[in-house]
């Protein structure tokens, strides 16, 4: 054998260990994919803790499962993606319960009743370990096709306006309030607000412009979106808990090899908690920052409070009592005061 030829055998072999190893690192680096569609910005805390999950599913895999994140509505906005889970269209997604759940099972409108819950805690637990709770959850997991893989609350919800100081009830009158879900307009109309109903990627414009000046939102929500460059005033008490959730598809779920399913649930308990631990001191954080730039915090007590109470009691809670089964919320009652 020639020189020549020796070098060209050599550079074959040479190119055939290469190009094996590259197929055999393509295959177990990325044996499984998903792609993971969420509404929130990447400022968002949920898109953060989802994110941290994500990296740790592909740590603990050592890459074998690779989840591509697509966030800001990049995909699907807040009220298209639970469609796009359950078609498998995506195969994970970011779902705000108060938003995605109620058009599946209006029951799950029960989350929303203002003061019915004390905590994220209380109100899973009613999902998961009551019987109504469970029947609801259950459904809802049923008919979307899907897994829930991790808790990723948004926070618990308080209204802030850029139009006056929100000394009570009365002060609400004539605002244009925002309506992201129908059980807001027992609220809204027993105000006397005008409502108008936007999806989250619509509402900074709506600020600027003076289409609406009045929300119903976490705190997080008016740092991580900057509406805070329009919203002067806060009121609290803090009306419900919104819960969200990373939820699979349960075809691609269970497509996976056990291990895997292991290494994804792992990660979602585990920052999971992260997210909901966190998610009250942030929104303490965020109303502060909110002060220090010059906003104005109102907490409902004394006479005040109690018209809120009235209210709630003699006319919101009677309107909104079409967005659930009446069982339902008898069921709900019962569980918190247990």
């Amino acid at each position: 054998m020639s020189f020549f030829d020796f070098a060209k055998l050599k550079i074959k072999i040479i190119s055939l260990t290469l190009i094996t190893a590259f197929f055999s690192f393509s295959l177990n680096a990325a044996e499984y994919t998903g792609r993971l569609s969420m509404h929130w910005n990447d400022k968002h805390h949920c898109t953060k803790h989802a994110q941290m999950f994500v990296d740790e599913v592909f740590e603990k895999s050592n890459g074998r499962l690779k989840i591509e994140v697509f966030h800001s509505g990049q995909l699907f906005g807040i009220r298209e993606i639970m469609g796009g889970i359950t078609s498998g269209a995506v195969d994970l997604g970011g779902v705000v319960g108060v938003v995605g759940f109620p058009k599946i099972n209006k029951n799950f409108n029960v989350a929303t009743i203002p003061g019915l819950f004390e905590s994220f805690e209380q109100q899973r637990e009613f999902f998961l370990k009551s019987d109504k709770g469970s029947e609801i959850w259950g459904d809802l997991l049923k008919k979307t096709n899907s897994t829930l893989v991790m808790y990723n609350p948004v926070g618990p919800v308080m209204t802030f306006s850029g139009a006056r100081e929100l000394t009570g009830i009365d002060a609400m009158k004539n605002l244009k309030a925002r309506r992201l879900i129908g059980a807001e307009e027992p609220m809204w109309k027993a105000y006397g607000a005008k409502i108008v109903g936007l999806k989250t990627s619509e509402v900074y414009t709506a600020l600027q412009t003076g289409m609406i000046d009045t929300i119903n939102t976490p705190p997080q929500s008016i740092r991580a979106y900057s509406w805070w460059e329009f919203l002067k005033f806060g009121q609290r008490p803090y009306q419900y808990f919104a819960d969200a959730y990373i939820m699979a598809n349960s075809d691609w779920f269970n497509k996976l090899p056990s291990d895997l399913q292991k290494i994804v649930v792992d990660a979602g308990k585990k920052f999971g908690d992260v997210s909901t631990n966190k998610i009250i001191g942030v929104g303490e954080e965020v109303i502060s920052e909110f002060e220090a730039r010059g906003g104005k915090m109102t907490l409902l007590t004394g006479a005040e409070k109690d018209k809120f109470d009235n209210l709630m009691s003699e006319k919101i809670i009677p309107a909104m009592m079409d967005k659930f089964d009446a069982d339902a919320y008898k069921a709900a009652e019962s569980f918190v005061s247990n």
